[in-house]
């Protein structure tokens, strides 16, 4: 009897948030972002690096190369904003969403395994967009699952949780990487050869952790099939815009989301190629880089834990004036300590605004409706940062002055911190 009142109470425990213990589910779902971060880290390092190295050798000036990369950024995000609704209102019909999150996920792998491949920077570009899709598009699918893996009381816990295990797992296929990128010389290969080692490392790693969430994953939340699944997805598609709009605060939130989140992806993806435009070292821009992980695997903790403590929307809001400043900051830019210096300054808040802003999102939606929701979700952050990349990059070629395209970065940030102003008063 005594035995069957602990396991009830255990349970009670875990779904009012009071058991910290990860479940099995919650787990492997954690590491599903261990394994698309180090795709990630990839673009946001080493890829800028490798496609600044094939641009030269097809005649391209930094400033120039800095530009095209930007675009490709913006290019693939588009494609994503396309799809990333109607893929979403798809999943939601039960039995859907793994086969599709598989789907996504295989081209993002088997994306990042090609770039080995090309030796034009135009062909590069290309395979890079198909697998940035992939990886953008299962990211949809990824976060609708919060819903399904965990209780609403533990979201904030397990959403902090796989931001800052993605940080710090990402290290390891990285610093391999490192190894022979930075040291391709000395062991008597090329290049290329090392690069191709290292899209392979980082493609295997990431399919390899996706594993255990593609085994134990069971859809708990989703609309009952219908005979034409697609042609209904539609319908419920122009339906749920329609109700969005009528959501006062979750119509505000995405829009808040979207600048916001906007210029945290635009500094992740367009990092490298703006100390390479500058002119700073590339080992330096590299390891300042994965201080940047390293950092930011404590600080998505500590937000994680201060979510029980304080608003997530308080919380949220110091994110954002954070970065406001960090894009200030940068537009004076032009040493390698203080390239280190703001990178430390963004690992400390990258993790809280990604994570709290993602549990947020799945508190204020309905669990089953978080496919063609987080569908949206993912169009104002991952699949939607083509404004700050296509302004970095049209600056930049503008002005010939790689500071003033980041420093632009500030106007969203401003302007995320207000539309999110009314969104927390909307929703009281």
């Amino acid at each position: 009897m005594s035995d069957h009142l602990d396991s009830k109470q255990a349970e009670r425990n875990h779904r009012d948030g009071k058991d910290t213990k990860l479940t099995k589910l919650e787990k492997y779902w954690i590491l599903y972002d261990v394994g698309n971060s180090a795709f990630v880290l990839l673009v946001a390092t080493i890829l800028p690096i490798y496609f600044n190295y094939l641009a030269g050798q097809g005649g391209l000036s930094d400033v120039d190369a800095m530009a095209y990369w930007g675009y490709g950024v913006s290019i693939s995000t588009l494609i994503v904003a396309g799809i990333g609704p109607v893929l979403g209102t798809i999943a939601d019909t039960k039995g859907y969403k793994k086969p599709i999150f598989t789907f996504c996920m295989m081209t993002g792998v088997i994306g990042c395994g090609a770039l080995s491949l090309p030796v034009s920077w135009i062909v590069f570009l290309v395979i890079f967009v198909i697998a940035k899709v992939g990886y953008s598009a299962s990211l949809i699918f990824y976060d609708a699952m919060l819903a399904d893996v965990t209780t609403p009381e533990r979201m904030d816990q397990v959403s902090s949780q796989g931001y800052a295990w993605g940080y710090i797992g990402s290290c390891i296929p990285f610093i391999i990487s490192l190894f022979f990128v930075l040291g391709y010389d000395a062991i008597g290969i090329t290049m290329p050869g090392a690069m191709t080692i290292a899209f392979f490392i980082n493609a295997g790693w990431w399919l390899l952790v996706t594993i255990p969430l593609l085994h134990a994953y069971e859809q708990r939340y989703g609309i009952k099939r219908q005979g034409h699944a697609v042609k209904e997805s539609f319908l419920r598609l122009g339906k749920m815009i329609g109700d969005i709009r009528k959501n006062k605060n979750i119509f505000l939130f995405l829009i808040a989301f979207f600048f916001y989140i906007d210029g945290v992806y635009t500094i992740i993806e367009m990092a490298t190629a703006y100390g390479s435009a500058i002119g700073l070292d590339t080992e330096g821009l590299l390891l300042a880089l994965l201080v940047t992980q390293i950092v930011a695997f404590p600080f998505a903790l500590i937000f994680g834990k201060a979510a029980k403590k304080y608003k997530n929307t308080s919380l949220i809001k110091l994110c954002i004036i954070c970065y406001f400043c960090i894009a200030l900051f940068a537009i004076q830019l032009d040493k390698q300590w203080e390239f280190w210096l703001l990178a430390v300054c963004v690992g400390m808040f990258q993790g809280g605004i990604q994570a709290l802003s993602r549990s947020y999102f799945a508190k204020i939606i309905p669990p089953e409706k978080s496919g063609e929701l987080f569908g949206i979700f993912d169009i104002c952050g991952k699949g939607a940062s083509f404004m700050g990349t296509a302004l970095v990059g049209l600056v930049t070629q503008l002005t010939r002055n790689p500071n003033s395209g980041v420093g632009m970065l500030a106007v969203l940030f401003a302007a995320g911190y207000l539309f999110f102003g009314k969104a927390v008063t909307a929703e009281k």
